[in-house]
């Protein structure tokens, strides 16, 4: 599916993406058959760049769709939204591409790329077709930027659309011929032999703002920041749109002042604009007001040089889309931001939220403190009660051994009286081991015998029960005396 466009300076021939682009290709070979093309110019042709067609007006702000007829001039039918799955890109040479209008919608208006790799333009400019044949042209266009090209005839190789009953009747049967207006305007680009000559700056600056145009960055080529609009930077951040409207009203009337502002906070960002109803007031401000001292802080003043204000619409249709709110009769209107009085309760609230937010730290750091001095009571009871008990503990086994030792020295003691030198051992008499005569004589000279040593024996051992009993007493009388000491203490 093809269509050869016959140009001032050669032949091209386009092969269209049907299936990717169904639409623009549909909209196209209708145009062509229509022949809506013939005599349209080539109005943006930039070198290295792109060469512009579709505006039959030849101004770039004329053109609609097919759909325009078929809906029987319908002004909602003009442009039809741009086609975007699949995704193509601008990388090669003799890309053709249907023209965006600013708002994501598409007339006649399309253009074919000089270069290669122009990706920036991919998201933002429909790809239906790429030049199959006639690259030379394309090269001759790029070296004939600075003339008028025209394209004379379209001719159709194959349509795989059926036409709509409301467009057959408006076909013609020959190519139109051009009209003399038309002559007398365009200068052909073949019948010039000599190039013009150009300021290179002003061609090097007009290719600049085609391209900030086609990306997006501005709304056309031709569009000049305003001429009464100052821009103030450098600002104090308590200095507010009355302060500043109050001291630039004295050179003239001011249409508007805006303090630019964080859009979250509502906190100012130090610069701002400033919009006189007159140019000679605001080129009197200018030359006044720079590097003034306001609110403490030496401000800066220049004309400015933005162009956010201005919206595309449709085909170079320039608007101020921010337009002014009407003054009040006592003070110049606030244009963004929050009220004094909003931000200051905003202010007083987030300050209670963080004074609530420190008083809870304070108490979860005391109740921690709380806490762990606690513990370490817990810790210092635990450890005495642990050293008590060592200690008692100590002194069990220290009376123990004392008793153990005074038994001992009981018993001995009893067996010397008892039985002189030769004590019994645990074998017996002394003298057992060796075979001798363990029994003793008393002083009768009679035996003793062991019932009497069993008396004497048990009688020792009612007197250690009675020393034990004793201790025992006075243990307990000393450990009283010590738990009352201690709870004294505490």
């Amino acid at each position: 599916m093809s269509v050869l466009i016959e140009t001032s300076v050669g032949d091209i021939t386009i092969d269209l993406l049907i299936q990717e682009r169904p639409k623009c290709c549909y909209n196209f070979l209708k145009l062509c058959k229509m022949k809506f093309y013939n005599f349209c110019g080539f109005h943006r042709l930039e070198k290295d760049f792109i060469a512009q067609t579709g505006d039959p007006t030849g101004t770039g702000e004329g053109g609609h769709s097919v759909f325009y007829f078929i809906n029987y001039e319908n002004e909602k039918s003009k442009f039809f939204a741009r086609e975007v799955v699949p995704k193509v890109n601008h990388t090669r040479l003799g890309t053709v591409s249907m023209v965006n209008n600013g708002d994501d919608m598409h007339g006649s208006q399309f253009f074919i790329t000089l270069r290669e790799d122009l990706d920036y333009l991919d998201g933002i400019h429909t790809v239906f077709g790429y030049v199959v044949e006639g690259l030379d042209t394309l090269n001759r266009m790029n070296e004939l930027f600075f003339s008028d090209i025209i394209i004379t005839h379209t001719v159709i190789l194959e349509d795989p659309f059926d036409d709509p009953p409301d467009l057959i009747g408006k076909y013609p049967d020959n190519s139109p011929e051009p009209s003399e207006e038309l002559i007398s305007r365009m200068c052909i680009a073949h019948n010039i032999d000599e190039k013009p000559e150009l300021d290179p700056k002003e061609q090097e600056s007009k290719a600049a703002a085609t391209i900030l145009e086609m990306i997006g960055d501005l709304p056309s080529e031709d569009v000049k920041p305003p001429d009464n609009v100052l821009f103030v930077c450098k600002l104090n951040p308590v200095t507010n749109e009355e302060d500043l409207s109050m001291i630039f009203r004295r050179f003239g009337p001011i249409k508007e002042c805006e303090v630019i502002r964080d859009y979250k906070t509502g906190d100012s960002l130090q610069y701002a604009f400033i919009e006189f109803e007159n140019v000679k007031d605001c080129e009197q401000a200018y030359f006044k007001m720079d590097n003034v001292v306001i609110d403490d802080r030496r401000i800066h003043v220049d004309f400015s040089q933005s162009v956010a204000k201005f919206k595309w619409k449709r085909k170079s249709d320039l608007q101020n889309v921010h337009e002014p709110r009407a003054k009040r009769s006592d003070e110049f209107p606030r244009n963004r931001g929050r009220d004094e009085k909003e931000r200051n309760r905003d202010r007083d609230r987030d300050g209670d939220r963080d004074r609530d937010r420190d008083r809870e730290r304070d108490r979860d750091r005391d109740r921690y403190r709380e806490r762990d001095r606690e513990r370490e009571r817990d810790r210092d009871r635990n450890r005495n009660r642990d050293r008590d008990t060592d200690r008692d503990r100590d002194r069990g086994r220290e009376r123990e051994r004392e008793k153990r030792r005074e038994r001992n020295d009981d018993e001995d003691r009893h067996s010397k009286d008892h039985y002189g030198e030769d004590r019994p051992t645990k074998y017996g008499p002394r003298d057992d081991r060796y075979g001798n005569d363990h029994h003793e004589k008393d002083r009768s000279g009679h035996r003793s015998n062991d019932k009497s040593r069993k008396m004497d024996y048990d009688e020792d051992r009612y007197q250690r029960k009675d020393r034990r009993d004793k201790d025992r007493e006075k243990g307990e009388r000393r450990d009283e005396s010590r738990s009352r000491t201690k709870s004294h203490r505490h």
